[in-house]
């Protein structure tokens, strides 16, 4: 029997919300989204006139806050020229010049770039470029990855396949999607042991390896340190496997340095990037892989290319934000306020521990955490910050702010007087 949901959660003056399926809500239940009309810097401007903080940045993209001047500048003369051209034997200058700058930023030898539009997209992108590298050389046993507790690397299906089919959001679909090699990170001489034993017994099957650097986003804000990338690095290396950095969070200065990697000193073979990739404005990612992956494809045969081509790949308007976003990562101290950010989040959120129900309270460049023991009522936590003025939302047993690079001092500590008020106050 269809459901008559016509009459659900309107928003006024708004109507079609019930032709609406929203993410990672159970549609029967949930809260009606918040009606925005405005965004500028820090702040979401509702319907009704009400102002929030934004404390995630739209989930981490926000890195200059909204409504950038130059970004919006950049793009609307990109629109005026052209706003997009497919991608497959034509070329344009907004993606080359985004592509060369990329690979002048990022570690050692990667400069081969993959243009795509989703953080998801760029994983799978990245895993179909491991698999085909070995296939290149002969060797189609190598099928197999291996990936991390409480790890996250998206929502398409390869993407889901890499991530903790326990712990995370996709337990549900265990069975339906290839099965991966999950393992513990080697965090200490025990585990990489664990994982060294692992590789040998597994044998010629294993193509790479994939990891979010010093911090584990989605599933649950966990940080490791640069020591972990390096026991990977050397992994990798010993057995001749390709190793996978996924900063679609962590990249473009989150974790305090432009790109994770950099704070180990280790180069990747490739490295999944979106997110912050144009700032917050429009879709795009990107897989950067190195020459050694390359040179695999590198070939008189075609069957040696990568089959792979979004439609809106190196989308003209995305590549144009992007190149102003890193004008602005140029000219504008963005690493030195994240060092800010965190000091001032280290202080401001402090309060918190040892408050009941408080598990950890931990902070890494721009990202700021209270890990509780449990949050039975989610929806109920997200309506106590909106009642404080600021956007939160809490996931898992995670309270966590990611603000904007830009956010100001008196916005910043209303965002953490906010967490340490309702963390407080909450219901045991």
């Amino acid at each position: 029997m269809a459901v008559d949901t016509s009459k659900k959660n309107e928003l006024p003056g708004w109507p079609g919300l019930e032709h609406i399926w929203l993410p990672y809500a159970q549609m029967k239940t949930a809260a009606p989204p918040l009606p925005v009309v405005r965004t500028q810097g820090s702040r979401i401007v509702l319907a009704d006139g009400r102002e929030l903080i934004d404390g995630i940045a739209s989930w981490w993209t926000a890195c200059h806050g909204y409504n950038q001047p130059h970004i919006r500048h950049t793009v609307a003369k990109q629109l005026k020229q052209m706003p997009h051209v497919m991608f497959g034997g034509l070329a344009h200058e907004p993606a080359l010049t985004l592509a060369r700058r990329l690979a002048a930023l990022l570690p050692g030898n990667l400069s081969r770039v993959f243009f795509s539009d989703s953080g998801s997209v760029a994983i799978e992108v990245a895993l179909k470029m491991a698999a085909q590298y070995w296939i290149n050389q002969g060797q189609r046993e190598r099928t197999q990855f291996i990936a991390f507790k409480d790890g996250y690397h998206g929502d398409t299906t390869g993407a889901m396949a890499v991530s903790d089919p326990h712990a995370g959001m996709h337990s549900i679909y265990r069975g339906l999607m290839p099965q991966h090699v999950i393992a513990e990170l080697p965090a200490d001489d025990a585990s990489a042991a664990a994982i060294e034993a692992l590789v040998t017994r597994r044998g010629g099957d294993i193509a790479g390896i994939i990891v979010e650097p010093l911090v584990q986003g989605a599933g649950g804000m966990k940080f490791h340190d640069a020591a972990v990338l390096k026991r990977l690095r050397a992994l990798a290396d010993k057995h001749d496997l390709l190793l996978i950095f996924d900063e679609v969070f962590t990249g473009f200065g989150r974790t305090g340095k432009m790109f994770a990697c950099e704070a180990a000193g280790v180069t990747p073979d490739m490295v999944a990037l979106s997110k912050a990739l144009t700032g917050g404005t429009l879709p795009l990612a990107a897989t950067v892989a190195t020459r050694k992956v390359f040179d695999a494809f590198w070939s008189d045969d075609p069957k040696k290319a990568l089959m792979h081509g979004p439609s809106y790949m190196a989308n003209a308007l995305a590549c144009a934000a992007a190149n102003a976003s890193l004008d602005l990562f140029e000219t504008e101290p963005r690493l030195q306020q994240v060092a800010t950010i965190s000091s001032a989040m280290l202080e401001g959120l402090e309060p918190c521990r040892g408050m009941p129900g408080v598990k950890d309270v931990r902070v890494k460049g721009a990202i700021g955490v209270v890990e509780m023991d449990a949050i039975d009522n989610l929806d109920a936590l997200r309506a106590r910050f909106v009642a404080e003025g600021v956007f939160v939302r809490p996931f898992g047993n995670i309270v966590y702010l990611t603000p904007a690079f830009t956010i100001s001092k008196d916005e910043l500590k209303t965002l953490t007087d906010a967490v340490v008020k309702v963390v407080r106050e909450r219901k045991q």
